[in-house]
């Protein structure tokens, strides 16, 4: 049966314009990688902790994004 939806597939990608080949690429590639991901992804989402690890922040940054979040304060 999936052979069947092979053949589907390949016959709506040849009848694309060739110049919208190179987006219709990305989106084909982008749909696969998230539904293989989504098969071997375990449902829960783990922490961000680390995500900045070795990353210096410096203090005026710091001071200037809370500034421009809460500006209230």
């Amino acid at each position: 049966m999936s052979h069947v939806y092979k053949e589907k597939i390949l016959k709506e990608i040849n009848d694309i314009p060739v110049d919208m080949l190179p987006g219709f690429y990305k989106i084909v590639h982008l749909l696969k990688t998230e539904m293989i991901n989504t098969k071997n992804k375990p449902n829960n989402r783990n922490s961000l902790k680390g995500i900045w690890k070795g990353s210096e922040i410096d203090d005026q940054l710091l001071e200037d994004a809370k500034k421009s979040m809460f500006n209230y304060e």
